[in-house]
């Protein structure tokens, strides 16, 4: 092939978005005469869609020298811009700043006013956000889409729009905000935008939906960016943060096997590229996925090689110590990543398991502040999601604090938006809490329905550790037993007989260590009992440890 079809054909595949294609074919034309800057702008965009990073900057800084040298110093300041917004993803701040300088400097020296000034804000607003200067990262964003919208460039008034979304968010006008971002969308989806920009576009925007809370947004822009990659399958940034975002989604919505899917292959194709930043979070959503299935040796092993790859392994890491019974070491673990969280968005998403262990342990101050903090961040927010989060969590705190009618209603209140989003996990754990009420209301049919309700639900996920936890506060029938026990001393003395100590009780039974002496005192005096020896040996006799048919009736 001459180099003539060469670029002539590679110019074709890349308006088809045939990346690999393109990148083949015009490497192939390049080596046989050197390209002109439009050209290399081309191989550029085709190099960094298919991943490799390496080539991709020194195409840009190639086309940039080309531009210069004819005089073009709007479209050398625009290279520059794409490789500087290029090196800053990946944090590489200070190569980035020295590109965005230089092409300033250009831009001034030809005293030019162009678009490409816009263009060379956006770096400066993202490094605002980055510095805590919300309100400059704002107006540093609104007046590049007004430059923008004055020259007509859709690629910068939407990445424009979607960084002043995320600004306004961040500002708790959040309704603005996401209208913005719905703005960014629809230029996006109307095929305005190009791919440099619509991958960045897409990954902005679902991550603004996912800061507040809008699960609904997150999965419909979701579903848009998995149709869009899809069409492009030799595309490499944005497929593994798609389907990370993907496996979230799913996990939410109870489809385990396809998020556990979709987790593994985001860690595939984090791995195609050279950049492998985004490859701790694919690890994580898979140890997320293990830990809720109860595979914990797989779950804590995805939890480290998330961590090497940059992942902080909490609040999950955490949750699992409170699974495996650990719970002083939970406790640490997740006050020390509560600590040192500053942001709103971090601290929403470490509280609800601080507020689960914090019960677990006995600290109900903790666990009741923490509950606060959540509920004005929820009240903040809006979001239904949220509101689900703290509600589950006072009703924790309340139940373990024995205000018991208030617990079932916060409880209530949980279950509901959680059935109304179909988060099936979250809607089934409420459940248990509500039964656990029920029993201490003296409801035991109440409390059996809830149970029977949540282990249906555990089952069909193959949540494992639910299912046992449920088993275990099930399987007591009649509110007075043997010895005069009422069904939460049955329910004690169970515990007691498979080996559980004072905190493990508390902890699965949502009460105080001091609520669990309380009861054990009781059961030794009406069983006319010692010892939690002779307290087993009794559980034994009368059929109340799974599999023993008790030799003695009640």
């Amino acid at each position: 092939m001459t180099a003539p079809d060469a670029l002539e054909q590679g110019r074709a595949s890349f308006a088809q978005h045939q990346w690999t294609d393109a990148h083949a074919r015009l490497s192939a034309a390049d080596q046989d005469t050197p390209l002109e800057p439009e050209d290399l702008e081309r191989l550029a965009t085709a190099s960094s869609l298919i991943g490799r990073d390496s080539d991709t900057a020194e195409l840009w800084t190639r086309a940039h020298r080309e531009y210069l040298t004819r005089g073009n110093v709007e479209r050398a300041a625009r290279c520059a811009f794409w490789l500087a917004f290029g090196l800053l993803n990946k944090g590489k701040r200070a190569r980035s700043s020295g590109w965005i300088a230089r092409a300033s400097r250009v831009l001034d020296t030809g005293a030019r006013d162009c678009v490409e000034r816009g263009y060379l804000l956006l770096p400066a607003a993202l490094q605002c956000l980055a510095e805590g200067d919300v309100p400059g990262a704002h107006m540093r964003f609104c007046e590049a889409a007004g430059i923008g919208d004055r020259y007509g460039d859709k690629d910068l008034v939407s990445l424009a729009r979607v960084g002043s979304g995320r600004a306004l968010i961040r500002m708790d006008n959040i309704s603005e905000g996401v209208s913005q971002l719905d703005e960014a969308m629809i230029a996006a989806e109307a095929g305005e935008v190009s791919p440099m920009a619509l991958g960045e576009v897409y990954c902005s925007v679902i991550e603004g939906c996912l800061e507040v809370f809008d699960l609904r947004r997150a999965q419909e822009w979701t579903a848009a960016l998995s149709d869009w990659c899809e069409t492009q399958p030799d595309l490499v940034p944005y497929t593994g943060q798609c389907s990370v975002r993907r496996a979230e989604i799913l996990q939410l919505h109870g489809a385990w096997p396809d998020a556990i899917r979709a987790a593994k292959q985001a860690g595939e194709r984090f791995r195609q590229g050279p950049d492998q930043s985004g490859s701790g979070a694919a690890f994580y959503q898979q140890a997320e996925l293990h830990r809720v299935r109860g595979e914990f040796d797989e779950a804590e092993e995805a939890y480290r090689e998330g961590a090497r790859r940059g992942r902080t392994p909490h609040p999950g890491l955490a949750q699992l110590r409170l699974s495996q019974g650990q719970i002083d070491l939970a406790a640490a673990a997740i006050r020390g990543a509560l600590n040192e969280a500053q942001d709103r968005r971090t601290r929403s998403r470490l509280l609800p398991a601080y507020v689960e262990i914090m019960v677990a342990s006995g600290d109900q101050q903790a666990a009741r502040s923490g509950a606060d903090e959540l509920l004005g961040i929820a009240d903040a927010i809006d979001a239904p999601f949220l509101r689900a989060v703290s509600a589950y969590a006072h009703g924790a705190v309340l139940l373990a604090t024995h205000d018991v009618p208030a617990a079932v209603t916060a409880l209530r209140q949980a279950w509901t938006i959680w059935q109304e989003i179909e988060a099936p996990y979250e809607a089934a754990r409420a459940r248990v809490l509500i039964g656990i009420a029920c029993g201490e209301l003296g409801d035991s049919d109440g409390a059996e329905m809830e149970f029977d309700a949540a282990r249906w639900v555990f089952r069909q996920l193959g949540a494992v550790p639910e299912v046992a936890r449920v088993e275990t506060l099930s399987r007591i029938g009649a509110t007075v037993t043997a010895g005069g026990l009422t069904r939460r001393e049955v329910q004690v003395l169970r515990l007691v007989a498979s080996g559980k100590t004072n905190r493990g009780i508390a902890r699965g039974l949502f009460i105080s260590e001091k609520t669990v002496a309380r009861h054990m005192s009781n059961i030794f005096t009406k069983l006319d009992l010692a010892t939690r020896a002779a307290a087993t040996a009794y559980a034994y006799r009368h059929g109340l440890i799974d599999g023993v048919a008790g030799k003695e009736k009640a």
